[in-house]
């Protein structure tokens, strides 16, 4: 089993999910899960949620997002270069020299970030921005662009394939946020191999589009109604250089996961979590979120009325790069976490402050 988790986890983080456009990753994770589930749902947008003991009426919800930050095409240019808008967060300073992948009707086609070199360029004017990157797909005219199956629409993902680093990170793109669906996809297998009965319906959401704003989780949370929800997601590892600890908070990745303080998380839920990790001797880390935690948690918590919803973050380096890197202990530890949770939790659990 453990060849097939290393080759999902390889697969899962080497597949384009860009937000949108996520079918591939959805298929590929809900291929993983099937054996450990007894049915699913997907929604209009792609959202995919797999269920256990779906006849139970108490329902908890385990969720991370599946969409990784891309490119759209936006213009090209008589000569065939191609200009490029976001489509979330991508940050137009890590583009250039970066191999692409432009996803086509008729199939792949394989372009770069081109870029001048250092000796013709002004060094504070010519700094990357979305008015000046590009891509090269080797063309010489719109036409020849067009006639690849690029147009404006076309979406664009970096080339990039995962690897593991010191024997202690995982590394590539996408890692945010899918190693937050690959260890909601790990406690369901461990569910399953482990031959538990839960006493509730457990909703293991892998949610589309959460960073154009959450849209995915919202959809899902209106639908489902969970009687609460736990989230996944990363944040960011502080200890690296250029963080500053008084405005960032100081997270640092081996440590474990980063429980948050922050409005739309529910105290009561937090508290159980913290019992929980005190109880089950797994590390963990504080962090706080002064409004919004600007994950689905809070898409979750302010819908239906109020779901009790508490976020567990696993800590990353290098965030919307090529090379985010997520420590291999913090991963089984946020789905140690998890799985002592769910155990320990009472289907019709009352999560009000007072009565």
């Amino acid at each position: 089993m453990k060849d097939k988790v290393e080759k999902f986890i390889t697969d899962y983080l080497t597949v384009a999910s860009p937000t949108g456009y996520e079918g591939a990753g959805q298929k590929l994770w809900l291929d993983y899960l099937k054996p450990f589930i007894d049915d699913y749902k997907v929604d209009n947008y792609g959202s995919v949620v797999a269920i256990i003991n779906p006849d139970a009426p108490y329902k908890v919800a385990i969720e991370a997002h599946a969409d990784e930050i891309s490119w759209f095409v936006n213009y090209i240019t008589p000569e065939g270069y191609i200009y490029v808008i976001r489509n979330g967060g991508s940050d137009p300073v890590i583009a250039p020299s970066k191999r692409v992948n432009i996803h086509t009707e008729k199939g792949i086609v394989k372009a770069v970030f081109g870029w001048p070199a250092i000796h013709v360029r002004k060094e504070k004017e010519d700094l990357p921005t979305l008015k000046n990157i590009f891509l090269d797909c080797g063309c010489s005219s719109r036409e020849e662009v067009e006639n690849l199956g690029i147009h404006v629409g076309s979406v664009a993902t970096f080339e990039d394939e995962p690897m593991v680093l010191n024997n202690k990170y995982w590394v590539g793109r996408g890692l945010d946020n899918r190693l937050g669906g690959f260890t909601i996809a790990e406690v369901a297998r461990k569910i399953k191999k482990n031959k538990k009965k839960l006493p509730f319906g457990l909703y293991i959401v892998n949610s589309v589009q959460e960073e154009v704003g959450l849209q995915g989780a919202r959809m899902v949370a209106d639908w489902l109604k969970p009687d609460v929800a736990l989230i996944v997601d990363v944040c960011h590892d502080t200890k690296s250089p250029m963080y500053n600890k008084q405005t960032e908070g100081e997270i640092v990745a081996g440590l474990g996961p980063a429980l948050s303080y922050a409005p739309s998380v529910h105290n009561n839920l937090l508290k159980m979590l913290l019992q929980t990790a005190q109880d089950n001797k797994i590390p963990f880390q504080r962090l706080a979120s002064s409004r919004a935690t600007g994950t689905d948690t809070d898409a979750f918590a302010y819908s239906n009325g109020g779901v009790p919803s508490a976020l567990v973050s696993i800590p990353l380096k290098y965030m919307h790069t090529t090379v985010e890197m997520g420590n291999i202990e913090d991963i089984k530890n946020t789905i140690r976490l998890l799985y002592n949770f769910l155990l320990q939790l009472e289907a019709g659990h009352d999560f009000r402050y007072f009565k």
